[in-house]
Parts: structure tokens; sequence; C-alpha cells
């Protein structure tokens, strides 16, 4: 398991890495809170217009009643709890993971492919690569080049050498 104080960065990779995880901390705590706040909020409609070889999974998930609210628990909880994680730099090796699979499932229920078309229309025009792989990859990185045991509340938590 690396410890980010093995690494050695220079003063500029490590501002720019933590400021890249905690940017991407308040994109997933925001669409956390924003969901949570509103009662209106329900991932059915968004389940429901997935698209690719996945799709009849993620319908599935919509059809039944107590799994999607269980879905739409875990959707919320866990943006805001991996935000957290990431802004405070807490916990990353478990935050930064989790939210590689929820980009995952984003990115798999509603792949960017020639040929599919969604209800609620995209910000941009995408082709295989959309914000949510782009987001999934600078977290794979961030997974790799570790920064909270320098900058964040797991270098509480994390032993040195």
């Amino acid at each position: 398991m690396f410890n980010s104080k093995t690494f050695s960065y220079s003063r500029s990779q490590l501002i720019l890495l933590v400021i890249l995880r905690v940017v991407i901390g308040w994109h997933f705590l925001y669409e956390g809170i924003a969901k949570l706040v509103n009662p209106d909020w329900c991932s059915v409609g968004f389940l429901l217009d997935s698209g690719g070889v996945l799709s009849q999974f993620f319908i599935s998930l919509a059809s039944n009643p107590e799994i999607l609210s269980i879905v739409d628990f875990l959707n919320v909880w866990g943006l805001i709890t991996i935000g957290l994680g990431l802004i405070l730099g807490f916990l990353t090796r478990i935050s930064i993971p989790a939210g590689i699979l929820l980009l995952a499932f984003y990115f798999l229920s509603h792949p960017p492919m020639a040929g599919l078309s969604y209800s609620v229309p995209s910000e941009g025009s995408y082709l295989w690569v959309n914000k949510n792989l782009i987001e999934l990859f600078a977290l794979a990185v961030l997974f790799y080049f570790p920064t909270s045991g320098i900058i964040g509340l797991d270098r509480f938590f994390t032993k040195t050498k």
C-alpha cells in the first residue's frame, strides 16, 4: 500500500494534487447535498433512461421500490461521504475507490456512445469520453499519487517509516 510520506513531491505538484482532490471532493459533496435537500429527487428517471449493454441491470434497479430506495440512499450518502473524505483528506484509501466505483456506475448507465440518446441532454457532445470518465481517471491519479498523508486528516493516522 502506498504511503503519502514515501513520495517526494515538489511544492507545485503537491498543491495541484491537493487542489484536484478538493475540487473533486467538492463536486461529490455538492451533488450529494443537492440531492439530499431536494425532496423530489429520486434516481428512477436516470436509471430508467439507461443505455448500453448494462441498461437492463439499471432499469431493474428502478423497477423495484425497495431496491430503488436503497440505491437512492447509497447514492446521496455515498456522494456526501466520498466528498467529505476527499476534501478533508480522510480515509482516502476508501473514498477514492468508492468514488471511482460510483463514477463507473454513472458512466456505464449512460455511456457516451454513438447511436444512444437520452431524455436529458448532456452538457456537451461526447463520444466515449465524458466528464464522469475524466473524473474517474483523475481519482485514479490521486489514488496512485496520494496527498492526504501530507495535507489532510490521514496524516494523523498514517505510519511513518
